[in-house]
């Protein structure tokens, strides 16, 4: 069945507002279509995210394509759909480099294969309720290996839960007697000391070296001197802890002083859509002041939220749902550490906003960083052109640029959550300042580098040279331990 992916607008009423999706559009009978079950499942799950929905049309175009390939392979659905998975973890091509079926498919990381086929699970669930369709990954039984597999997942998901003190500990129980024929693999554990922080010593080498712009017989003013747009930018991301795609919801509006200090800058971070809106615009149909940025977008410069563009177009910045600070006006308040780079962001921001106003800067959108070559001047800068430009000014100082050195965008939020566990910042404390829902989000910001676990034990082992003796307990104690705490708490809950 011939197919490819396209972009959609489906309009369910007389408005003008489209639900836009990526689905597939399939040549079946010399007819061609939207497949319209895919579709169907897509609206109706509306709501997620664009990744989401991204990965479900890759899982049902893969399915697709090797159905195509393999017409006459099987004799069920499930053992179809059994051979198919071994094809996604182990790929199709042979030790001699060949592949009959012409897929010639790699093999999938356990990580990615498990998003694709949980993506199918759920589109196959949905036909079987919606149409009676077989199911192509049916439950079973589960084995006593994999329940208590399953026990203990659903005990630490619910622990996990703001809502799992309403869990019902026999539901959990039942639930966990019941596993999918194709079982997904089990991904290998591991730290994720892959991506590092930032190196701490070289943050003001970027900032007034890496972005410098240099031209040759002539002295610059200090407007033209650096880059001001992309130091405030790294600023917000290494002094403030933002994820990179956050700072582009940043408004004009959004940065003001300090009201007890001037030369300090306050910053905030709106929710895109439901963020409290600038109080100076007035809906033209009701004469009120438009009161939500996705409405005050909308009818003042006729734009959606930047999360709320496709993945393809350059004005998209995604968006991860972090805990804000305020419910009200639902903002999240930049913390910095240390309180210096507040000062210095003003500094920064100052000039960069004279550069704005020299540079003649229209009002078609209210958000901060916008491009300033001539070809789009004024448009909403994308992502991709501030990782170049980050990509350069690392490579100007002579570093090397790659997650492993910590030298891409997001090793400036891992240094900002490095100096947070080394300051000894309280748990919660540190949750709010990188504005996670979960206290164990933290974690992977925080956790031990390689060196830091290396001079421990390097430590530990000078001690015991000396006469030391330290306590230990054994991997298999610990986490007999941990199992028998969680199993009595939710037993002496259901009592």
């Amino acid at each position: 069945m011939r197919h490819v992916q396209i972009a959609t607008k489906t309009y369910r009423d007389n408005s003008a507002r489209s639900i836009d999706l990526p689905t597939i559009l399939i040549e079946h009978n010399s007819d061609t279509q939207v497949l319209e079950q895919l579709h169907k499942y897509q609206l109706k799950n509306k709501i997620k995210s664009r990744t989401w929905h991204n990965k479900l049309v890759q899982a049902v175009g893969l399915l697709l394509d090797y159905i195509e390939s393999n017409q006459e392979n099987y004799t069920s659905a499930k053992d179809f759909f059994e051979i198919f998975t071994e094809s996604i973890y182990s790929g199709t091509i042979n030790e001699d480099g060949l592949d009959p079926s012409g897929l010639y498919w790699l093999p999938k990381r356990v990580e990615t294969a498990n998003m694709l086929l949980s993506a199918l699970n759920g589109f196959s669930d949905w036909l079987y309720n919606e149409y009676g369709a077989v199911q192509l990954n049916p439950w079973r039984e589960a084995t006593r290996y994999e329940e208590r597999l399953n026990w203990m997942a659903q005990i630490n998901k619910s622990q996990h839960s703001f809502l799992g003190h309403l869990d019902d500990v026999h539901e959990i129980s039942e639930t966990a007697k019941q596993a999918r024929n194709v079982v997904k693999r089990r991904k290998p554990c591991s730290s994720r000391g892959n991506t590092k922080d930032f190196p701490e010593n070289q943050i003001h080498n970027l900032l007034w070296e890496g972005f410098k712009n240099i031209r040759r017989n002539d002295e610059l003013g200090i407007i033209d001197s650096h880059n001001w747009r992309d130091i405030a930018i790294t600023i917000l991301m290494h002094g403030g802890g933002l994820r990179h795609s956050e700072v582009f919801h940043l408004w004009v509006q959004d940065v003001f002083p300090d009201p007890e200090d001037s030369n300090l800058a306050v910053v905030r971070i709106y929710h895109p859509s439901e963020g409290k809106a600038p109080y100076d615009f007035k809906n033209p149909n009701t004469g009120k002041y438009v009161t939500d940025r996705e409405s005050y977008l909308l009818l003042k410069y006729g734009l959606l939220p930047r999360n709320k563009y496709s993945a393809k177009d350059k004005r998209f910045a995604g968006w991860k749902e972090p805990r804000l600070d305020n419910d009200e006006d639902k903002y999240m308040h930049v913390y910095w550490l240390s309180k210096e780079w507040g000062y210095i962001f003003m500094y920064v921001w100052k000039i960069y906003m004279a550069k704005r106003l020299r540079d003649g800067i229209k009002d078609t959108h209210p958000f901060a960083f916008v491009s300033h070559s001539p070809q789009y001047k004024g448009e909403m800068m994308p992502l991709r052109t501030q990782r170049e430009s980050h990509e350069k000014a690392v490579e100007k100082i002579g570093l090397v640029v790659g997650k492993s050195y910590g030298t891409t965008p997001h090793g400036h939020r891992h240094a900002y959550g490095q100096r947070l566990k080394k300051a000894g910042i309280d748990s919660i404390i540190k949750q709010r300042a990188m504005h996670h829902k979960s206290e164990k989000s933290q974690d992977v910001y925080t956790e031990p580098t390689v060196e830091e676990v290396t001079d421990s034990l390097n430590n530990a082992t000078a001690s015991l040279d000396n006469g030391f003796v330290l306590p230990m307990q054994t991997e298999i104690d610990v986490w007999f331990d941990e199992e028998n705490n969680l199993r009595n708490k939710y037993l002496f809950r259901r009592k």
